[in-house]
Parts: structure tokens; C-alpha cells; sequence
């Protein structure tokens, strides 16, 4: 199975990235990256390509022939609110992901069968914003509606969305020397309250191994059947919370 990957040089993207290299029914990983990915580059595996692109608004020809036979995509690409403009935090969550969105479309899968386009959310995200929601939060619901739009219009692509919670890489030593560095509020924090937090607060706590390996089941299309409590659908497009990813895995151990 051919999957493709962006945001491989974040925390959640490189936890993602870990997953797909452990798994042998993966044959090849295509990965969109504005620069060259450390860890793919030291994992020397064959079936990884990484592409360089630097405009995540336009797909050529070229690009998307790359793509052809790709059974679907984990878009973990993405930035926090507080380290960009109002107007780059719009364009790196929405505009990026709804051009892509577009452009796989015209992807050929494999048997025909329904491309998953999994996108990376996260806790927080809103669908009915009030006047006191962050800009993350909006904005990625938006995301989330248009997607719901394009899924309506297209049945054949499969979007979904994941709402991962706090993201941590707590003992994940596969990916540790690669993903960015924490600052020195959120280090502290981490660790002085992290071993509490994962307990108490299990609900909203998104470990970097069981979280990429969700996502890669999801774009490989074998989270389809999740329902029940944290699972909200827009049309057919299912909103994943984290309490929902955290609950599966419990009721599958």
C-alpha cells in the first residue's frame, strides 16, 4: 500500500512517519516536505521518497503523477497560532489543506477504490465558534466544514479528521532526536506535571506511538467503523475526538 505524508518533520508527523516504517504492508511512503527529513534520511528505507515542495498551494502534473496508486494521505502538516500571523496560521491550516484536498482528487488509487485523506486537527476545534474562540480553534473547524463539503460532492474521497490533545513523545525514542525542540515554559511543564496529567487527564493525552499509529489505521482505511461517544460526523465526514481515539485502543487491549 502506497501512503503519502506531510508534516514529517513535527512531533505528530514524525510519530506518524515512525508508524508507517513499522509497518511491512506499507510498500511505499511519499513524503510532501519543504526540506529534506532527517529521520527518513538515517532510516535508509527503500520505499520512502521524500518530494520537496515548496508551494502547498499548486500540484502539477509531475507531482501528482509521484502520487498515482496512493491509497491515501495523513496531512499532519501545520503550525502553532502563536508562532505565526493571523493571515500564515489561515494559509498553513486551511488554504494548504483544502488545496490539497482539491488536487488528490485526481489521484488514481489502486483498485478504485475511495482515497482517505486523514487531516490532523486538534483538541479544541470548533465547528459553531463564539466570540471568545481562539483562532486555532476556528480556523480548523472551518477546515473541518470544508472538507465535509468536498467529501458530499465526492464520495470516492474519503476525508476525516483527527482531534489529537496534548502531544507528547514521552519515551518514543525512535523519534525524540528529531522532532523540534519543546520551549523552555512547555519542557517544564511536561516535565514537572506530564506523569500526572497522563493519568488524570488520559482522556485529552495523545502519545506519540499510539496516536501515528491510529492515523496511519485511519488512511489505510481501517478506522471506518468508529462510533459512539467523542465521534462527531458532518455529512459523512467523521470528527474524531482524542477521548474517542484513547477509548478504541482501551476496548481493543
Amino acid at each position: 500500500m502506497h501512503l503519502i505524508l506531510t508534516g514529517a518533520t513535527g512531533l505528530c508527523g514524525s510519530g506518524v512517519l515512525d508508524a508507517m516504517l513499522r509497518r511491512t504492508d506499507i510498500s511505499r511512503i511519499t513524503i510532501l516536505s519543504r526540506r529534506p527529513v532527517a529521520m527518513a534520511t538515517d532510516r535508509k528505507d527503500p520505499r520512502v521518497n521524500v518530494v520537496l515542495h515548496s508551494n502547498f498551494e499548486e500540484y502539477d502534473k509531475e507531482l501528482l503523477q509521484q502520487l498515482k496508486g496512493a491509497a491515501g494521505c495523513v496531512w499532519a502538516l501545520g503550525i502553532s497560532q502563536t508562532q505565526v500571523s493571523k493571515e500564515d496560521y489561515v494559509k498553513i491550516t486551511k488554504t494548504f489543506t483544502m488545496a490539497a484536498a482539491e488536487a488528490f482528487q485526481a489521484i488514481e488509487t489502486e483498485n478504485g477504490k475511495p482515497f482517505n485523506f486523514v487531516y490532523v486537527s486538534g483538541l479544541g476545534a470548533t465547528l459553531t465558534p463564539g466570540r471568545f474562540t481562539p483562532i486555532f480553534g476556528r480556523v480548523k473547524g472551518e477546515t473541518e466544514l470544508a472538507l465535509a463539503e468536498l467529501r458530499k460532492k465526492n464520495p470516492s474521497f474519503h476525508a476525516m479528521s483527527m482531534r489529537p490533545g496534548g502531544i507528547d513523545s514521552t519515551g518514543h525514542d525512535a523519534i525524540n532526536p528529531y522532532v523540534p525542540k519543546l520551549r523552555l515554559f512547555e519542557g517544564t511543564v511536561i516535565t514537572l506535571l506530564g506523569p500526572a496529567l497522563r493519568v488524570a487527564l488520559k482522556s485529552s493525552w495523545s502519545p506519540t506511538p499510539l496516536l501515528g499509529q491510529f492515523l496511519v489505521q485511519m488512511a489505510m482505511g481501517e478506522r471506518d467503523d468508529i462510533k459512539g461517544a467523542g465521534v462527531e460526523k458532518v455529512g459523512e465526514l467523521p470528527i474524531i475526538e482524542n477521548s474517542a481515539f484513547r477509548r478504541v485502543l482501551d476496548e481493543s487491549q
